[in-house]
């Protein structure tokens, strides 16, 4: 096995835990509460090439669904994964996709990196706003304006913490000789 196939897959099992820990730590502002979710989907779709990034939410979305309390809140199980915010969980794939495909198969810059995080968040705000309308039976402007509006400026703080976090340990990394050059 390739050093850089093991480099992937440990980082994604670090991601999956740090998904884990952190999007339990929730404000809950409404229907849809406010985490670092988005943080560390942003942080290991920087870090990890697209397909891993996928599957540490993937992992992320298993430990929720088999019970840990991982989700925003502690919340955990099938309920929380098909009920009202569910989309968004599962947009977190979107997320990680979306972003890890302009950054490293589009272009290495910032600019790139944060024009590929921001459309990936509209993608997550699509699907998941879609879902909860479904699923809540609302309207559209009810739920943007409980699952979308709040969260823009946490996200843009997000995505920019994202892009020089992760800027940074890929620089070390490759100095550590643990992740190729690009």
């Amino acid at each position: 096995m390739k050093k850089t196939n093991v480099y992937q897959m440990a980082t994604c099992a670090i991601m999956a835990a740090l998904l884990g820990v952190l999007a339990p730590l929730a404000l809950p502002v409404g229907p849809v509460p406010i985490s670092l979710a988005t943080l560390v989907v942003y942080l290991a779709a920087y870090i990890l090439e697209p397909k891993w990034s996928i599957v540490s939410v993937v992992i992320y979305l298993l430990l929720g669904l088999v019970g840990l309390p991982v989700f925003s809140g502690g919340k955990a199980g099938v309920g929380t994964l098909v009920g009202p915010t569910g989309g968004y969980l599962i947009g977190y794939l979107f997320l990680a996709l979306i972003s890890g495909i302009f950054i490293h198969k589009v272009g290495n810059g910032i600019v790139i990196s944060i024009i590929g995080m921001v459309i990936a968040t509209a993608v997550l705000y699509l699907f998941g706003t879609v879902w909860f309308v479904k699923m809540m039976d609302t309207d559209v402007a009810y739920a943007m304006s409980v699952c979308v509006l709040p969260f823009i400026p946490g996200d843009i703080i997000k995505i920019i913490a994202a892009t020089m976090l992760g800027k940074a340990v890929t620089k070390a990394l490759v100095k550590a000789d643990l992740l190729p050059q690009a």
